[in-house]
């Protein structure tokens, strides 16, 4: 298999005016939205023990590891390094302003600074955990592991987490085919409105 994906011209064309809006749009996020940002650390902070934000291994464009950010929505004592849906009891290792972080997504609005710095974009194939191997073998199928991680992906627009491992990889792999920046654009939006509606998020469940 080749180490690279198969990108139409117009992709590759796209790809540097990808990365420009990257930059651009995490840059604005930090700095209109900082007054939100302090003010979520000092819920997450006051209202549980640990640290504000919560650092996790996650596998990056060819397979390179990186160190994903989040505001903590879990108790310090909560299995490391284990998926949310895996755990046997989610529920109970959740806080509850994490319940309302992770409800609204907004215990991810601290990898805007993973985007300014280039380890994801805003749409691209969600981050696998580093010991997730099942799923990266799936998407190594179609090339998901190729190109950078995003914010949200076409697959969290499709099932999120009541999708089975192959789904996922598949729906990647499509998005791997189709991107562009009008197909950027439909999961941006797609993604605001299962955020607000809290669409897809089912907490410690998957398909089979």
């Amino acid at each position: 298999m080749s180490k690279r994906p198969f990108l139409s011209i117009r992709q590759k064309i796209y790809l540097p005016f990808k990365r420009f809006f990257d930059i651009l749009l995490s840059l604005l996020t930090i700095i209109v939205f900082s007054p939100l940002y302090i003010i979520l650390a000092i819920l997450v902070k006051c209202t549980s023990k640990g640290p504000i934000f919560f650092k996790q291994v996650r596998i990056g464009k060819y397979k390179k590891h990186f160190k994903i950010l989040k505001f903590r929505t879990m108790r310090v004592d909560t299995p490391k390094d284990v998926p949310t849906h895996l755990l046997e009891n989610p529920e109970k290792y959740i806080t509850g302003v994490g319940r309302f972080l992770r409800k609204t997504s907004l215990d991810e609005i601290p990898q805007v600074f993973n985007i300014f710095v280039g380890h994801m974009s805003i749409v691209g194939p969600r981050p696998a955990l580093y010991n997730q191997d099942d799923l990266v073998a799936e998407r190594d199928k179609y090339h998901a592991n190729d190109i950078i991680p995003g914010l949200s992906g076409w697959a969290q627009c499709n099932g999120r987490d009541t999708n089975s491992i192959e789904r996922k990889a598949e729906l990647d792999g499509e998005y791997v085919k189709r991107f562009n920046i009008w197909f950027d654009i439909r999961i941006i939006f797609r993604t605001f409105f299962q955020a607000l509606f809290g669409k897809d998020e089912v907490e410690g469940k998957t398909s089979k």
